[in-house]
């Protein structure tokens, strides 16, 4: 105040000034602190992402923001845009530049603000074109020192430029967006890790069952666990119930309840029970035998929080020790046979008095040496049994006819003293097969003598093949009681307990003699199996060999084999995917020790890149993968569709087969395989696979082994690329090979999606192929597609 009363005008103007400085600082703050709030109030990154976003614009007054999240090695994982339109920011994901802008503006120390953002970004040596405003604010967002993505806002209202004020809010803005988004990654990192475990203990194959501390009840059952006692359950009880009247005997006979049983001590002891063998009494008798292991959570204090008891049901164990013990009793008798008839020939003849006639003496030795051929047969398939069983089985193939084969198993068989005729339905024409003789003379003596064994006297038994592509399938059927079509799967084993209603011998339950065709077979890389119409209709068993190539063939497959497929190499490229590390090794030394060049991953998004880098002729995949499976790759990567894939797995149901099959995959391994399997399967799958036959089309011929290109009779010459482009687009002759498929193939490129490069090529290639090219008779454009070449005239129709 003035002398005579008098306001100074200027004081109260800036009283104002301050006044309303104030407020808007108060409501700025306030603004701030309410999204900051917003921002830590949730953990899922879209709705993080969104509010960060959406608070920067309001608080600067942007018109647009942006913010672009990285992952681990840098790479852009997510773009949030607040402002744009659905087709700008469509164009602005699609835009091939924006990684590399934005990681331009990640590396920068500190915020960067622009006013003339066309020309920087010109001036970096990129498009302007997707530049939509002149002025912007950015800020990498870190988190701990590590990089978590960049902030953007963009075009001020009515054009100003961005302030101090703007740029701290943003920088506070991108830290606490640093801290929320660091925050919901590993809340969601957490929850998927929750997820798996919950999934792993859900489906694992023991039960499992959780008990809490304080009150001593169960809170969580597996499915296992609820499968094991669902045989106990009674009508209108709960399985938790069910506990409270389950009598437990252990292994001395004594009987507890579960408030006496060891684990109700845990829950304040702490002690631990290990692999106790529990029978669970019901009420009415029903029982379950578990081997029990009972563990305790402890808390940090060290408090027993919860128990965890794990339950494995030990009926499939008592029932392979069963099937075990007969197995012993039923190869123990066999071989207690000729030893006793033995026996009792050598005992006669020595005690003999008077001494026998020669005539008597000869009888007796003759059954002494029948008798000991027929130990001798029985001791080798034991061990062959086990030799299939520990994969030490070896077969040497050669190339052999048929006919030879069947003919020498056929005197053997009927040298043995058999009384059913042999009826052989075999084509002349039939192409030879690489197999050893001796073994497959063994499969085909041993179905003999199965279907004579289950057939009437003297009825027939039919020997017959077939070709079946790069297979010869051969077939021996008899006219006997048949076989249930659910007993059919359990054939082939060791173990099978199959013994017919009207089995004359122990020996027909013992299974052995298929099980070592099945052996035998599988190790030659063929299959075996078994039909039947049922009761009294028969049984045919059909095994597969593979087709030796035709003579004038064995220089080109020689050549395809030795091809050089690995940078400095010369070997046959395999590449082995199996999260299994145990089955990585144990295929990698198998295939190692024939000779290939093996690549192995448990990752199977590695697949595309080792593939691009070692070039292998074939993929052996696992068909379960943790988050995926081998028939979703097969569908996702396109490199494994342009080779040969053949799916290894410990599952062997024939639907399971038949869908991997479907996929495309050229053959099936059931785990465990031996590695003559192994290698045979590898081999037949590469014959198969091999360089086609040359392509003719017009004045046009490829020799695909020698790589060789002649237009007109006179040799072309083409570049290592150009041949490569002609290759690919002859063996697709027919169909469209897209610009894609092009560049993955021809250059190996993941991520160009540049037709330019193919059209420059295609272009040279009319040059050296067409005598117009612009009316071409070769090589033909689908616009905006790729490629078509001419159907070859070698194929049928």
């Amino acid at each position: 105040m003035v002398p005579g009363g008098v306001y100074n005008s200027d004081a109260l103007e800036n009283l104002d000034e301050l006044r309303q400085e104030v407020e808007r600082l108060r409501e700025r703050s306030s603004r701030l602190n309410s999204a900051i709030l917003r921002i830590s109030t949730s953990l899922d990154p879209d709705t993080v992402l969104r509010e960060i976003v959406d608070s920067g614009r309001v608080l600067t007054g942007a018109r647009y923001g942006v913010i672009a999240t990285v992952g681990g090695s840098g790479e852009v994982t997510e773009l949030v845009s607040s402002g744009f339109t659905a087709e700008e920011h469509e164009r602005m994901t699609s835009w091939p530049d924006g990684p590399r802008l934005f990681a331009h503006f990640q590396e920068l120390p500190a915020p960067v603000r622009l006013g003339d953002l066309p020309a920087y970004v010109e001036k970096l040596g990129f498009s302007s074109d997707l530049m939509v405003s002149r002025t912007m604010l950015g800020v990498s967002m870190r988190h701990r020192g590590v990089a978590v993505g960049s902030f953007f806002l963009a075009e001020k209202e009515r054009g100003r430029h961005f302030t101090d004020d703007d740029e701290e809010i943003l920088v506070l803005l991108a830290s606490q967006a640093g801290a929320a988004i660091a925050n919901a990654r590993s809340y969601a990192d957490e929850q998927r890790a929750r997820a798996e475990l919950e999934t792993l203990v859900e489906h694992a194959p023991v039960g499992v069952v959780i008990f809490d501390a304080a009150n001593g009840e169960p809170v969580s059952f597996n499915h296992e666990a609820r499968r094991i006692v669902r045989g106990l359950r009674m009508p209108g009880r709960s399985v938790e119930e069910l506990l409270a009247i389950i009598t437990f005997r252990r292994s001395d006979g004594r009987e507890i309840s579960l408030d006496e049983f060891p684990i109700a001590g845990q829950l304040s002891t702490g002690e631990r029970v290990h692999a106790e063998e529990i029978e669970l009494l019901a009420p009415d008798g029903r029982s379950v035998t578990t081997l029990i292991n009972a563990l305790p959570i402890h808390s940090a204090t060290g408090d027993v929080q919860s128990v965890v008891v794990t339950m494995q049901d030990l009926a499939s164990l008592q029932q392979l020790e069963r099937l075990r013990a007969e197995f012993v009793g039923l190869v123990s008798h066999e071989l207690r046979t000729p030893l006793t008839s033995i026996k009792g020939a050598a005992t006669t003849a020595l005690a003999s008095t008077p001494t026998l006639d020669r005539e008597e003496l000869v009888q007796f030795f003759h059954i002494i040496n029948t008798q000991a051929d027929h130990m001798h047969g029985l001791v080798s398939d034991l061990l062959d049994t086990g030799r299939i069983e520990t994969g030490t089985l070896s077969v040497t193939p050669e190339r052999i006819h048929v006919v030879d084969l069947v003919d020498e198993a056929r005197r053997v068989f009927l040298n043995s003293g058999a009384q059913h005729t042999l009826r052989l339905d075999l084509p002349l024409d039939l192409p030879p097969v690489n197999a050893d003789r001796r073994r497959i003379v063994q499969v085909l003596n041993n179905l003999f003598t199965n279907a004579a064994r289950h057939s009437p006297p003297h009825s027939p038994i039919r020997v017959t093949a077939v070709r079946d592509g790069i297979h010869l399938a051969i077939s021996v059927t008899d006219e006997g009681r048949g076989v249930p079509a659910e007993l059919l799967p359990n054939l082939f084993r060791k173990h099978s307990g199959l013994r017919m209603a009207d089995a004359e011998a122990p020996s027909e339950a013992t299974g052995l003699g298929l099980a070592i065709c099945k052996g035998l077979v599988e190790a030659h890389g063929g299959r075996i199996w078994a039909e039947s119409g049922g009761a009294n209709q028969g049984t045919r068993f059909t095994f597969t060999l593979a087709v030796a190539e035709e003579e004038g063939d064995a220089g080109v497959l020689a050549a395809a084999a030795s091809r050089p497929l690995a940078p400095g190499g010369g070997k046959t490229g395999v590449l082995v995917v199996d999260d299994d590390p145990q089955t990585l090794r144990y295929v990698k030394e198998a295939l190692g020790s024939k000779g290939y060049s093996v690549q192995v991953t448990g990752d199977p998004e590695e697949i595309p890149g080792l593939i691009r880098k070692h070039q292998p002729r074939l993929v052996l995949l696992d068909l379960l993968f943790q988050g995926t499976d081998g028939v979703e790759l097969m569908e996702r990567i396109p490199e494994l569709g342009d080779l040969p894939v053949i799916f290894i797995s410990a599952y062997g149901r024939d639907e399971t087969i038949a869908r991997a099959l479907e996929t495309g995959a050229v053959d099936y391994i059931v785990k465990p395989f031996s590695p003559t399997e192994l290698t045979a399967r590898v081999r037949a799958a590469l014959r198969q696979h091999a360089e086609p036959a040359p392509f003719n089309l017009g004045a046009l011929a490829i020799h695909y082994g020698q790589r060789r290109v002649t237009l007109d009779g006179r040799p072309l010459e083409l570049t290592g690329t150009e041949y490569e482009m002609l290759r690919v687009l002859s063996e697709n002759a027919g169909r469209v090979t897209t610009y894609d498929s092009l560049l993955r193939r021809v250059w190996g490129s993941k991520n160009s999606t540049d037709p330019k490069l193919v059209r420059s090529f295609a272009k040279k290639l009319r040059k050296k192929l067409e005598d117009d090219p612009a009316n071409p008779a070769y090589i033909f454009t689908e616009r905006g597609v790729g490629y078509r070449m001419g159907g070859s005239e070698s194929e049928p129709g």
